[in-house]
């Protein structure tokens, strides 16, 4: 048993215990994020910036440059996000749950096309592409990025993105050696899944608004 938990725990015992604890709270408030998504609860937003500002910290602290800007980004796209989620469309409703239309499908190819340009950029200006790992970072934070937009403006397929990059980032965050971030992004897939599912009944129930 001792030896499964310094498998899955192992890492730790060089770190600081303060960003131990810190990014245990990071995950508890990300895992409240993303379920108050799930349920289309405005709380996504306080309790994500909170998980976000906590991460980029961390992050940094780590030497993480892709993982710091992701959050940077869910960051402001949160504050985006807060905004549009409680915008009225008319006099008593607020942005609804829709699909993604042909034009926000063409901006998500932009961003996503963009967010892998940027990344590239910003890597070999830090000499960053000293492993596989940065590669896959590169398309994670392209795939997050086009999710976080499509989360802001409460686009069922923002779900999609979730899950993809989701489940890369399990494997990816227990091999970068960050066994509670992994563990989150874990927990975040399910909560995707079941995203999703609520979502697109919400839709179905709902066809005007599809």
């Amino acid at each position: 048993m001792s030896q499964f938990f310094d498998f899955l725990f192992g890492q730790y015992a060089d770190y600081p215990e303060h960003q131990i604890w810190l990014e245990i709270l990071a995950v508890i408030f990300g895992g409240l994020s993303v379920w108050f998504s799930k349920r289309n609860n405005i709380l996504v937003y306080p309790t994500g910036i909170i998980s976000t500002i906590i991460f980029v910290y961390l992050c940094y602290q780590w030497g993480l440059l892709g993982d710091m800007m992701i959050n940077g980004y869910y960051f402001v796209m949160s504050i985006y996000g807060w905004y549009v989620w409680t915008r009225k469309v008319d006099d008593t409703h607020v942005t609804p749950i829709t699909r993604t239309t042909a034009q926000e499908k063409k901006y998500s190819v932009l961003i996503f096309i963009a967010t892998l340009i940027f990344v590239a950029i910003v890597y070999t200006a830090f000499d960053r592409w000293t492993s596989w790992v940065a590669y896959v970072d590169t398309i994670t934070t392209a795939i997050f990025f086009v999710g976080m937009w499509l989360m802001a403006r409460r686009k069922l397929e923002n779900w999609i993105f979730w899950i993809v990059g989701d489940l890369i980032s399990v494997p990816l965050y227990f091999y970068k050696g960050y066994t509670f971030t992994s563990l989150q992004y874990f927990v975040f897939t399910i909560i995707a899944i079941f995203g999703y599912l609520a979502w697109k009944k919400h839709l179905n129930n709902n066809p005007v608004l599809a």
